[in-house]
């Protein structure tokens, strides 16, 4: 069964791929024609490569966050050192320090990306093989270039990666990785496993995973603006648990697809009879990259513009879970399912499966915001698109009318899924917003 799912969804993430390639259906705004030198379809090979192994490898979302946020700017470190105009984002970032000046005559810019890229990638991914294979077909594709050209190239693309690794050896990962599990805490509002598996609390620390742009993991912090009950008379049972509750029994096809276009739980658990195993699906991060990647073939972006904007989404969701992932652990608030069971119905099950960690803040509210926000600064208010992230899932494509619209569906998702309180994605917004709009503040600061 294990081996079968992993093919199964090996050839998903492959159609992913495709899709993303052939692009969405788009509904409004066009531009100019990209010079094929600057078009971006190369650093989206690469993205969807990488995209595929996050998927296959089963990472969690905070995790495949950062995977994308160290790719993305290396892909952002090499196209800025062929811009005079240009010295990239890591210098204005927490832990990087200033690139040192590097000599990029006799170079050729494609292939110093691909094998930057290649190289942080492999880094921080298991299933290299696909990074790899993807890697052999371009530099294949480039065989007419001098083998001094492509000896400087790759000398130049170690640099850089090398410049990128230092700073995520050093950002804490390791050291989590060897942490003790969580203790569950006693508490009548305290979080404790969910079915169908129980599993214990996912990264428990990864508050001290050093932050990008944020001055601390406690940022953005709020906290609780009710108050818990289990009384059956009290605001909290009668409005906030009531609404949850509802949610479910009102479920009409539409509220299904919304919940489920926007599930994004990377390890979902699957029950037949005795038999459990597991599917494998985008991340909320995944996601919000293939938008990103939509919208950058739908305005026509060059491959510089494409690669800077991919950078940016990418810190801003890295820095939303470090935020969210802080106020859960510190929150250490119950979920919809056991409130409910406990207290309400004990047969009562979410749509979605209950995600196992604490409830408080909505992680998916936050990253969603965060990257709406540097999408909307970088496209305006009311950009039109087509999202088809999900097709390869069996999904039909959603369209909207802005990308805030897009969030705020997202967020609205985990209540109608029976996942969230409204109170956590109310607030995973708001925090979204902040770290999007601190995010792109302390990146397009003073070079």
């Amino acid at each position: 069964m294990a081996s079968n799912d992993f093919r199964m969804n090996r050839v998903l993430a492959l159609t992913l791929m495709v899709l993303t390639i052939t692009g969405c259906n788009h509904k409004s705004r066009s531009g100019p024609k990209v010079p094929e030198a600057d078009s971006p379809e190369l650093l989206f090979r690469l993205e969807q490569a990488l995209t595929e192994a996050i998927i296959q490898d089963g990472f969690s979302p905070p995790v495949a966050s950062r995977i994308y946020a160290y790719c993305n700017l290396t892909a952002q470190s090499v196209i800025s050192l062929y811009d005079e105009n240009d010295l990239g984002y890591t210098q204005n970032l927490n832990g990087f320090g200033p690139l040192k000046k590097l000599d990029h005559s006799g170079t050729d810019r494609d292939l110093v990306l691909v094998s930057a890229f290649n190289t942080v990638a492999k880094e921080l991914v298991y299933r290299d093989h696909i990074i790899d294979s993807l890697s052999v077909e371009i530099v294949a594709e480039g065989e007419q270039l001098s083998d001094l050209t492509k000896e400087r190239s790759i000398a130049l693309a170690n640099e850089i990666s090398a410049h990128i690794l230092e700073r995520a050896h050093t950002d804490s990962y390791k050291e989590t990785r060897l942490m003790a599990r969580y203790d569950v805490k006693k508490g009548k509002e305290k979080w404790e496993p969910t079915p169908p598996a129980y599993t214990d609390a996912l990264e428990p620390h990864w508050a001290m995973i050093k932050p990008f742009t944020l001055d601390s993991a406690g940022q953005f912090f709020v906290p609780f603006r009710f108050e818990y009950s289990t009384e059956s008379t009290s605001e909290f049972y009668q409005v906030i648990a009531k609404e949850v509750y509802d949610s479910v029994f009102a479920v009409n096809d539409e509220y299904i697809m919304i919940a489920k276009f926007w599930d994004c739980n990377p390890f979902l658990t699957k029950q037949n009879g005795h038999l459990m195993y597991h599917i494998r699906q985008l991340t909320p991060g995944g996601h919000w990259i293939g938008i990103t990647e939509s919208v950058c073939r739908q305005g026509k972006l060059s491959l510089a513009e494409s690669v800077s904007l991919l950078a940016r989404v990418s810190v801003a969701m890295a820095d939303g879970f470090v935020c969210a992932w802080h106020c859960k652990y510190k929150t250490d608030f119950i979920r919809p399912e056991t409130y409910i069971n406990r207290y309400m119905d004990a047969e009562w099950k979410p749509i979605l499966e209950s995600p196992h960690f604490p409830e408080y803040t909505s992680a998916h509210s936050v990253v969603s915001a965060a990257a709406a926000h540097v999408l909307t600064q970088h496209f305006g208010e009311n950009y039109a698109f087509t999202d088809s992230s999900e097709v390869p899932f069996g999904l039909i494509p959603r369209d909207f009318d802005s990308f805030f619209q897009a969030s705020d569906e997202a967020s609205l998702s985990r209540v109608l899924g029976g996942i969230h309180f409204r109170p956590a994605i109310e607030v995973g917004m708001e925090q979204g917003r902040d770290v999007g709009a601190h995010a792109i503040h302390v990146m397009e600061g003073p070079h």
